[in-house]
């Protein structure tokens, strides 16, 4: 495990209280800047006889692991999965995947060469909500869809990095939407237009909030309006939902509230509605940072693609990239085809 700050502790609650992880994942090593943090948090995981330090490179010359979770911030993490790949690890990243698309790109290239899987952790595609939302989605109910409109809006105070960072909402959370959004739709953004700001009373340096209108593929208009500097009334953190198609409409709160209703007649000034159930998961689920970790080992082991691949995942991160870009120009910004 490289990084071992604050997020690192749900990666290892995931890995230690999940029976299928607990029984088939042993951490050999923890890396961190800090030595004393990394071997903190191996003790006080449950890891006292994992080795700790600071110097990635000779931990994996030392210790040969399989896999490398790389936890570390987003400007790390080109040269921390450059070098896992070097020594033939798998690697499981937090998102973003890189700070640019060409860095994404060159770590695309770096593990088809080394026929390694590097995988991002896009763990919102592992909630029972959402894929309670693709299955109705799939089946056809709402017809084919027009629009999905996504809103998210909380009053996050975290402290430490990201009160600094540049774009903060866009680069850091907005990902978890736009992904969740092609993951829904199977669609791909093709253009955007982005509007980005600071609120007043904003705790962060730059950027906590924006509101972005992108083309998908297939036809699909999609808007997303954010804020992480909005204090009450709070969205869910995998936001809220209106997703129309041409026979019908489904709002979801991004929790366990569901409201469907599709077209139950031809005539009228407005038509008659017939509400909708959406159909609960009909097998278990491993949720979170549980089933992305799970899912990643099960495609290591057995030699098959993970669901979140660096391959797909540029996707979502070409869509954070263009709406920054199209942010600072004012302009509608045309993606790149991936």
């Amino acid at each position: 495990m490289v990084g071992c700050g604050a997020m690192s502790q749900g990666w290892l609650r995931a890995l230690n209280d999940t029976p299928e992880l607990a029984e088939n994942v042993q951490i050999s090593g923890f890396v961190d800047l800090d030595p004393a943090l990394a071997r903190s948090r191996a003790d006080a995981s449950g890891w006292a006889n994992a080795a700790a330090g600071s110097d990635l490179d000779a931990m994996l010359t030392d210790l040969r692991p399989d896999l490398v979770f790389d936890v570390v911030v987003p400007p790390a993490r080109l040269t921390v999965v450059e070098t896992a790949l070097r020594h033939g690890c798998h690697v499981l990243s937090e998102k973003p995947m890189a700070e640019t698309l060409d860095q994404a790109q060159r770590l695309i290239g770096l593990a088809a060469d080394a026929d390694r899987i590097h995988a991002v952790v896009q763990n919102r595609r592992w909630l029972s909500g959402i894929r309670r939302v693709r299955d109705l989605l799939a089946s056809g109910v709402l017809g084919d869809l027009t629009a999905i409109h996504c809103d998210f809006f909380i009053g996050a105070h975290f402290g430490g990095f990201r009160d600094h960072m540049e774009h903060v909402l866009l680069l850091d959370m907005a990902i978890h939407t736009f992904d969740a959004a092609r993951f829904l739709t199977g669609q791909d953004a093709t253009a955007v237009y982005c509007r980005e700001t600071n609120p007043a009373g904003s705790w962060y340096a730059h950027g906590a909030a924006a509101d972005a209108l992108f083309d998908m593929t297939g036809g699909v208009a999609m808007t997303y309006r954010g804020s992480w500097a909005a204090e009450g009334a709070d969205t869910a953190w995998e936001a809220s939902w209106r997703i129309i198609g041409t026979k019908g409409t489904l709002i979801w709160d991004g929790n366990d509230g569901f409201t469907a209703q599709v077209v139950d007649g031809d005539t009228g000034f407005l038509r008659p509605l017939r509400a909708v159930d959406v159909p609960p998961l009909t097998a278990p689920l491993n949720t979170g940072h549980a089933g992305v970790i799970a899912d990643f080992v099960a495609a290591v082991r057995n030699g098959t693609t993970p669901l979140t691949p660096g391959t797909d995942n540029i996707k979502s991160l070409a869509m954070v990239i263009a709406a920054i870009e199209s942010a600072q120009t004012g302009r509608r910004v045309t993606l790149p085809a991936l």
